[in-house]
Order: structure tokens, then sequence, then C-alpha cells
């Protein structure tokens, strides 16, 4: 294993984002805090409690997640595309590092990213609402995880798309909408019946169902079944990657 190329890829990747520190921190954090504003204002002031949880409270891992899985995906998908875009692809592809080499480099820095804007937003929701985490270890896995995950469906996608507008298609028009669909602002166990079946359909369910868990052990559907979508998830998009480098799909043509 080539440590010195992973570590040189990740730090570059990380450097552009010290470059761009408002666009790709300071950004996502303030929108969230709005989504947290006027979601908690105007539906909190309706809804002062679901499961015994504060509503404000319950919405902060849902929150979390929203930004943890459009931003996983988008600085993976920006990573790898520009590359691409400018023809240096080629000089990466022709060195002396592996296909695994180069993924750890591009989605261990877009997961870092994630991870790190994932944690500002926990800080800065700390100071609003009473926040509690009844397992530290599992929320820090699950937060992982998840964007480890989406950082590799990310690169998935910086691969597949021809230009900046496929880029913004799956986090704007696929990923967003799923997760406000997926119980972000409310339990499933509100919506009818009929309703909670078809929910039940939406991968972003069992990501935000087991991250509120290890927050007030509290869960839409069971943390095993969560957390084994979740690695289900991560291995398709492993075997994903494996046979796009393995076919040299949209990278060496």
């Amino acid at each position: 294993m080539n440590w010195r190329a992973c570590w040189a890829i990740y730090v570059f990747e990380m450097a552009r984002t010290g470059r761009t520190i408002g666009q790709s921190i300071v950004a996502p954090v303030i929108t969230t805090a709005l989504y947290f504003i006027v979601f908690g204002a105007a539906i909190g002031s309706r809804i002062q409690e679901i499961e015994g949880v504060q509503y404000g409270a319950f919405i902060v891992p849902g929150l979390v997640m929203l930004s943890l899985l459009t931003q996983s995906v988008t600085n993976a998908s920006f990573g790898i595309y520009f590359p691409r875009f400018t023809g240096t692809i080629y000089e990466l592809l022709s060195a002396p590092i592996s296909a695994l080499e180069i993924v750890i480099g591009y989605v261990g820095a877009a997961a870092t990213k994630s991870v790190i804007i994932g944690i500002v937003i926990l800080i800065t929701a700390a100071f609003f609402v009473p926040l509690r985490v009844a397992h530290p270890v599992w929320m820090l896995g699950f937060l992982v995880l998840t964007a480890v995950t989406f950082s590799l469906f990310g690169f998935i996608i910086g691969v597949w798309a021809d230009g900046f507008e496929q880029l913004q298609f799956m986090p704007l028009l696929v990923i967003t909408p799923l997760t406000f669909l997926g119980g972000t602002f409310y339990s499933i166990s509100v919506l009818p019946p009929a309703w909670q079946t078809v929910t039940l359909f939406n991968p972003v369910v069992y990501l935000v169902s087991g991250f509120r868990w290890s927050f007030y052990e509290i869960a839409d559907v069971h943390v095993g079944v969560s957390l084994g979508m979740t690695a289900l998830f991560l291995a398709l998009c492993l075997i994903a990657v494996w046979w796009i480098f393995r076919t040299g799909y949209r990278l060496k043509t």
C-alpha cells in the first residue's frame, strides 16, 4: 500500500477546502442553522414533543444527516470530476498508484470534510436546544459510516457525470427530497399505515432513524436494520467503484 500517495491526494483535496472554506464549511452550517431556526420556530410552536423529546432537539439528527449526505456526495463528486474535466486524471492513472489508493485519497478527504461539517452543526445546535447523546460511540460510528458510504456514492457520480449539471442533479433532485421525506422533521409513525410502508422503501429513513437512535434511543426502525442497510449500500458502492476501475468506465476514454 502506497500510503504516501494516498496522503498526497488527501492533503491536496483538504487544501482545496481550506481555500474555499466559506463555501465548503460556513455555507452548509448557515443553511442548516436556517432550517433549524425556521422549522424549530414554526413547527416547534405547534409540536412540543415527539416521543418525549423536544421537537427542536428531535430534528437535529435529521438536519445533520441532511447536510452529511449532500456534502459527502458533492465533495466527492467534484473531487474526481475536476481531474476528468481538466485532463489531469490521465497523469493520476499512469502514476504508480493503485485504484484502491486513489479511492482512499479522494473518498477519505470527502468523508473528512462531511464529518467536520456534521460535528460543527452538532456543536451549533447545542446552543439552541438541550442536546444529549445517549450512545456517543454509535453516533460517531453512524456519522463516519454514512460519510464514507455517500462519499463513495459521490465518487461514482463524479465519474459518471458529463457536466456540472449532472453533478448537481443527484444532490439537489434526489438526495435532498429523499432526506426530507425520510423522517428528518417528523417520525414516520405519524403517517398513515400505507404511507409508512411506502416510506420504508426510502433508504434515507434507515440512516436518519439509526442516527437519531444514537441520540435519544428512539427509532422508526430497529437500529440493527439501519446498520445493515447502511452496510449494504456501502457494499454496493464498493462493487460499483471496483467495476469502474476494472473496466475503465469514463476514466480512460
